[in-house]
């Protein structure tokens, strides 16, 4: 178990394709479910914990505006996916007992609250889970400029991005078997190597705020509470 300052609060972020599971589009309850199982058992050790979640199972805008719908306007309904998302995610926390709130960055408020800053910290210390949907609320920025905006925000003590793999590679471990993975890695080897964990705004936003970030493999049950518990899981941007 390697030495490292006590979390506290953690931002998680997890792709819209994380909710996937067996579906080609859509949301799997089950996924849907065993997420939350696991973000319950953070939040019983007493670690706040915010969600920043994508779109890309429903909607991306890039993808829409590349078959010629207009870009702000694909973005747009992206933001809407994440909100559907961030809802569906909220029901299973909500089942897992976990009190949760969604604050979305463009305003639906019928279905969930406006993102205020000090509201969303408010919620964290009364040990609610806040999912952050919409985005940043501005076309062309990703979730994951998202993720970093709101993990400084809201004072995290690290932001985690769940993947499909178990940390950043040197090259595609599924397609070259001499790839090696990095346990600590800088912020601009990460910009420099073309490494693709975040895309470049979002990792120039945590090495400028000097936020760290650790990527795991989510699809393995226990990574996250493991990770909490002080074990060196994935690969830590720093």
């Amino acid at each position: 178990m390697s030495e490292r300052p006590e979390i506290k609060r953690i931002l998680l972020k997890l792709s819209g394709e994380a909710l996937l599971g067996e579906y080609e589009y859509g949301i799997d309850p089950k996924i849907s479910s065993r997420i939350a199982s696991e973000v319950a058992s953070v939040i019983q050790t007493d670690v706040q914990i915010g969600i920043v979640i994508g779109g890309g199972n429903i909607f991306r805008g890039k993808g829409l505006a590349a078959s010629g719908i207009d870009r702000v306007t694909g973005d747009h309904m992206g933001m809407l996916a994440t909100v559907m998302n961030a809802l569906a995610l909220q029901d299973s926390l909500e089942r897992a007992g976990v009190t949760t709130r969604v604050m979305s960055a463009v305003s639906v408020r019928e279905v969930c609250e406006d993102y205020i800053r000090r509201r969303a910290i408010r919620h964290l210390e009364k040990g609610r889970a806040v999912i952050f949907a919409a985005g940043t609320g501005n076309p062309f920025f990703t979730t994951d400029t998202a993720a970093s905006l709101r993990a400084i925000e809201i004072g995290a003590d690290l932001m985690i991005k769940a993947t499909k793999v178990d940390g950043i590679y040197t090259a595609d471990p599924l397609t070259d078997p001499t790839a090696r993975r990095y346990e600590r890695v800088g912020y601009d080897e990460v910009i420099e190597r073309k490494l693709q964990v975040m895309d470049t705004n979002a990792i120039v936003l945590c090495r400028d705020q000097s936020m760290p970030i650790r990527i795991i493999d989510l699809t393995r049950a226990g990574q996250l509470q493991a990770l909490i518990e002080g074990e060196n899981i994935g690969t830590l941007v720093s």
